[in-house]
């Protein structure tokens, strides 16, 4: 004997509840339980306060040709090519930015080629590569992370070079 899912052959439709399983009540209260308190904010990975912006260039987009301003956050999981002037830039482990940024802090995990001035802190994760011209603050570079091109720690004014000393005569 054979038997006849219940799933199947089924001309009786109650579109009244969700299809859960559950008793509507039971399902009310499911509902309930899976979202979270209105008094208890929900915490993301990379927090933005309130009244900061912040601009996600997500996977497979491609933002070519722009001058990003007044950008407190980028965040780029697709490729950007461009200008910009910003507090943050977090390029994700697929994400590729080129063009020139000056940046507040820095933290690559993808690819980055240009002109990067970083005024703090510019942290490279073992999937990240940078190459261009790079000034720095600090520096923070994860095994496995690259760094390349015309690199200077320091982003303030250059200092005066020392002025050329005479060649040393050699004493016989």
């Amino acid at each position: 004997m054979a038997l006849q899912s219940p799933f199947f052959n089924n001309t009786k439709r109650d579109d009244t509840y969700p299809r859960t399983g559950l008793n509507p009540n039971a399902a009310a209260t499911a509902a309930a339980q899976q979202q979270p308190a209105p008094s208890a904010p929900a915490q993301t990975a990379s927090t933005v306060k309130e009244g900061e912006s912040k601009l996600t260039v997500g996977p497979n987009i491609k933002l070519k040709g722009v001058e990003i301003t007044d950008c407190d956050t980028l965040v780029v999981e697709g490729s950007v090519e461009a200008t910009m002037d910003s507090r943050v830039i977090q390029i994700s482990e697929r994400g590729a930015f080129k063009g020139s940024a000056e940046i507040d802090v820095a933290e690559i995990r993808g690819l980055f080629d240009g002109n990067l001035t970083v005024r703090q802190k510019l942290v490279i994760y073992s999937t990240g590569k940078v190459t261009g011209k790079v000034r720095y603050g600090k520096v923070v570079i994860e095994e496995g992370g690259q760094l390349s091109g015309e690199i200077e720690a320091g982003t303030g004014p250059r200092p005066a070079q020392p002025a050329a000393r005479p060649p040393l005569q050699q004493v016989q």
